[in-house]
């Protein structure tokens, strides 16, 4: 049987794609990295399509326990795999069966089903869209602020300071990249002091910090202090995210 972990991250430098590196760099796991450019719409190209059928990032290969290879996708996924798999010790979960493990699962989905898609969608209107649509902009931006809403509440009754139980976990790490971002999407962290305190306290732990900068350099929030740095950044990636549109819209 082949050695594990054998652990490819195929990853950007967005949201979903740090969670992972993050997590692996709390469970202190060995991954290699590929760089996907989605600007080159690397995604799309079909040895990508053979790991992620959907032609997103992050996507993960490894050895499985029959020493075949195992494909990845969807973050929610990939995090739920590391744990079961290599995190023996719950560094970063709670043990299967108990009211965390399950409470766990509720915020992972919480943020997969909502946070990630809302915020998305408020990006996309507020930076990506060919012309200003108030109605969208508001839409998404004003559920963003609820959801973090409902996440500043809960925290300011964790104990802990983290999501569940007394140590941080794939629920944690689920949120933080998006949390960090807030300022493009709109959202000021600023209303929400106690879903700040958690980003800043997230911030210190050397996995994050380690975990943030994969496969590229974490600059949000250097640049959302730049206006002219945000407006050119945007329109780059508005350039691209239209222009793939067009082509999955070609596809159909």
């Amino acid at each position: 049987m082949s050695n594990r972990p054998d652990i490819t991250l195929y990853t950007a430098q967005t949201p979903n794609g740090i969670k992972i590196s993050i997590a692996l760099e709390e469970l202190g796991l060995p991954y290699k990295v590929e760089k996907i450019d989605m600007s080159k719409n690397v995604q799309k190209e079909p040895w990508f399509l053979e790991i992620n059928p959907n032609g997103r990032i992050p996507a993960l290969t490894d050895t499985f326990t029959d020493g075949q290879k195992i494909r990845l996708f969807e973050s929610g996924s990939i995090l739920t795999y590391l744990v079961e798999q290599y995190d023996k010790d719950h560094k970063i979960s709670f043990p299967k069966g108990t009211r965390e493990y399950y409470e766990m699962g509720s915020w992972l989905y919480f943020q997969n089903a909502g946070v990630g898609p809302m915020q998305g969608q408020a990006n996309h209107f507020s930076r990506y869209a060919p012309e200003r649509i108030e109605y969208g902009v508001n839409r998404y931006v004003n559920e963003t602020r609820r959801l973090y809403s409902v996440l500043d509440k809960h925290l300011s009754q964790s104990k802990s300071g983290y999501l569940v139980g007394d140590h941080v976990s794939i629920a944690d790490i689920s949120h933080w990249g998006w949390v960090a971002a807030a300022g493009w999407a709109g959202v000021d962290i600023e209303e929400f002091p106690h879903l700040k305190a958690w980003e800043d306290r997230m911030a210190q732990r050397e996995g994050v910090e380690n975990g943030r900068h994969v496969p590229s350099p974490h600059t949000i929030k250097d640049l959302l202090k730049d206006k002219d740095a945000m407006e050119k950044s945007a329109a780059q990636t508005r350039a691209w995210v239209q222009q793939g549109m067009q082509k999955d819209s070609e596809k159909l």
